[in-house]
């Protein structure tokens, strides 16, 4: 009597378990995929012409939104931006100087990604594929491929991206670009109604 009891105890304390966690599933994803500098986001986005969704999946990619990275090829800040590429930013952009240690700050860091994604998309047609292949494979080389037509731009070539660390950077930010769409676009869409 008293194991049949406990057993209908724990699958009682199951059942409310698994309706709290369908009751909040955004929440609970939301511990996995947070979206931690949401207003620099939106306002670098906006004035750079691109997906707020796309930077946060690439942040997300690199960084896991840790504003002190540092990659072992030296990229730095949330957006792991190489210094040299910062600087090239910075003198394309009319930002003013620049210093690496700027890559380190949140707002610059996010601010430059967007500016350079934007340059991406303009030189790549928008084409997403391509633009992640460039911003992580450097767009000398996606040039190259495209050129060698290695890739042409579609979903399917991402097999076919010459190196394998872009390939799987390509892929993770495009699901990462899923979720965030799905679990935060939904949001923006229920504050624009």
């Amino acid at each position: 009597m008293a194991r049949r009891y406990r057993i209908n105890i724990f699958r009682l304390l199951l059942l409310i378990l698994l309706i709290t966690a369908v009751l909040n599933y955004d929440a609970i994803i939301k511990q996995f995929y947070p979206m931690p500098y949401y207003n620099a986001i939106f306002q670098h986005s906006a004035n750079a012409g691109i997906d707020p969704y796309l930077l946060t999946a690439i942040m997300k990619t690199e960084s896991n939104f840790n504003p002190n990275a540092v990659s072992p090829k030296g990229a730095r800040g949330l957006m792991q931006i190489m210094p040299e590429t910062g600087e090239w930013i910075a003198r394309q952009s009319g930002t003013g100087p620049f210093h690496p240690d700027l890559l380190f700050d949140p707002d610059t860091c996010i601010s430059m990604g967007a500016w350079y994604i934007a340059d991406l998309q303009q030189e790549f047609g928008g084409n997403k594929i391509m633009v992640l292949a460039a911003y992580n494979g450097g767009r000398g080389n996606v040039r190259n491929w495209l050129d060698e037509e290695k890739i042409s731009g579609n979903i399917r070539d991402i097999d076919n991206i010459p190196f394998p660390e872009t390939r799987n950077f390509v892929s993770k930010v495009l699901w990462n670009y899923k979720v965030y769409s799905w679990l935060y676009g939904k949001e923006l869409r229920h504050k624009i109604s």
